[in-house]
């Protein structure tokens, strides 16, 4: 029997379908940025919203986050797994609501910010992602890198005159 958490995962879950990213929390090397990839195209998608819709799609994005990273860790027997990325598309979508334009220059700055802040986790992102247990600790760790890496977007973006 293996113990490899990532066998306990089964992509006929829907669940598990999604905390994955669709498949990109599984890739090997780095599936955290690899996760913020893949959310990039949901997000071109995500885009095309009013703002208001926008912002109503991340927020039910997140709160379902809490239950769909919840069950999935609790499948894995493990928390906050690597390959549970569903986070991460959470956390960059936040991030990339004050960009005015959908262009390569706003999502590629996004993305470095979102992925800059969610690795390195300064305080409080440490603190919540080493206290905060269950889907709701999985996800609020995320949200609030994607918050920062947001604010600053907004003062790079606009000072660079994006």
């Amino acid at each position: 029997m293996s113990t490899n958490p990532k066998d306990l995962l089964k992509m006929k879950n829907p669940w598990h379908l999604l905390a994955t990213g669709f498949g990109s929390g599984l890739a090997k090397y780095i599936p955290g940025t690899m996760g913020t990839l893949a959310a990039i195209p949901l997000y071109l998608i995500l885009a095309q919203l009013p703002f208001g819709w926008y912002l109503v799609a991340v927020l039910v994005a997140a709160l379902i986050g809490i239950r769909i990273c919840h069950i999935t860790s609790n499948d894995m027997k493990v928390h906050d797994h690597g390959s549970i990325v569903w986070d991460e598309f959470v956390g960059f979508w936040i991030t990339m609501a004050v960009a005015p334009t959908v262009s390569w220059k706003w999502i590629l700055a996004g993305f470095i910010l979102f992925r800059f802040f969610d690795m390195l986790k300064p305080w409080p992102i440490s603190w919540l992602d080493k206290h905060v247990e269950g889907g709701f600790g999985i996800m609020i760790d995320d949200v609030l890198a994607g918050f920062m890496a947001m604010i600053s977007l907004w003062f790079i973006g606009y000072w660079l005159g994006f």
